[in-house]
C-alpha cells in the first residue's frame, strides 16, 4: 500500500462516510458484499497513551492473523494496515456488526522518532506498539507570540 501526504484525510473521509451510511440506514448497505478497499478501509479501535516516557499504541484487531498486519513508518507517520477475511462460504448473517476487508489506522509520531525505537507485539488480537521515549517532552516547544497590533487600535478595543 502506497503512503502519501493525504492518507490521513482519506482515512478520515472513509470513516465519516461509514458513519453517515450507518446513521441513515442503521446498518451498512450490504456489508457482506461490500468488500472494503484501501480508499474505504475501516479504522480499528485504537488507544494511544503514555507509559512513563514511552508512547504506547494499542490497536484492536480481533479475528485478524498477525501475518495479515502490516506496520510501516513513513515520514513520521506510523501506519497499521491489513485485511480481515470476510465470512466463510455458506454463512448467512442475521446481524453483522464486525467489519471485514481492508483496515488502516495512521498515527503521527513525535518528531525525530527512529524505527529502532519502535517495537510491536501481537497478543490475542491486540497489537501493542511501544515507542521508546515517545512520550518524553511531548508538550512541545513554546513559541513566543509577539503583539504587532497598532497602539491606536488597542486603546479603542479597551473602551
Amino acid at each position: 500500500m502506497a503512503d502519501g501526504p493525504f492518507d490521513g484525510v482519506r482515512d478520515f473521509v472513509s470513516e465519516v462516510n461509514r458513519m453517515r451510511t450507518f446513521g441513515v440506514h442503521g446498518q451498512e448497505s450490504y456489508p457482506e458484499v461490500a468488500e472494503r478497499t484501501h480508499a474505504s478501509a475501516w479504522v480499528p479501535v485504537t488507544d494511544i497513551l503514555a507509559s512513563g516516557d514511552d508512547l504506547v499504541i494499542r490497536v484492536e484487531l480481533p479475528g485478524v492473523e498477525p501475518d495479515d498486519v502490516d506496520l510501516r513508518l513513513t515520514r513520521g507517520t506510523l501506519t497499521v494496515s491489513g485485511k480481515r477475511e470476510s465470512a466463510l462460504a455458506g454463512e448467512t448473517f442475521l446481524v453483522r456488526e464486525r467489519y471485514s476487508g481492508e483496515f488502516r489506522r495512521t498515527v503521527e509520531l513525535p518528531e525525530g522518532v527512529e524505527p529502532e525505537a519502535i517495537s510491536a507485539e501481537f497478543v490475542n488480537g491486540l497489537v501493542i506498539i511501544t515507542v521508546t521515549d515517545g512520550a518524553k517532552n511531548s508538550t512541545g516547544t513554546q513559541i513566543a507570540l509577539v503583539d504587532k497590533s497598532p497602539q491606536v487600535r488597542r486603546r479603542r478595543l479597551r473602551k
